[in-house]
């Protein structure tokens, strides 16, 4: 992966997680390691685990950010969740996964512009 696609990853994850503790979440996990992957944010909202995809796009050359969100990276965010709530010492009554699809484009004015989707329950 590039630099600057890393990067760019990097402030969606930063522009995600300040938009969901704006809405009132709380983040108990960023870039969270389990042995098959990683999941970008773990969040608390109302008493369920969310489980957080997400993905940041300058261009919609190839679709939108959550077009992205193939079946198979769904498949694989099943497992990183399972694998990390069997990692937990607690029971946990709920979970869901959500996915925060972020634009970033050029401004004149303000030289960059991020515009923000948040699908919960994404599946």
């Amino acid at each position: 992966m590039s630099e600057r696609r890393r990067a760019l990853g990097q402030q969606g994850e930063q522009l995600a997680e300040t938009y969901l503790i704006q809405k009132g979440y709380e983040i108990v996990g960023r870039n969270v390691r389990t042995r098959r992957g990683e999941i970008d944010l773990i969040a608390v909202d109302r008493g369920s685990l969310v489980f957080v995809e997400v993905r940041t796009r300058s261009s919609l050359a190839f679709g939108t950010a959550a077009e992205s969100v193939s079946w198979r990276k769904r498949q694989k965010l099943r497992e990183l969740a399972m694998e990390y709530l069997q990692g937990l010492s607690r029971y946990v009554p709920a979970f869901r996964f959500d996915v925060i699809a972020i634009h970033v484009s050029r401004s004149h004015e303000s030289g960059r512009h991020a515009s923000i989707e948040h699908i919960e329950h994404a599946f």
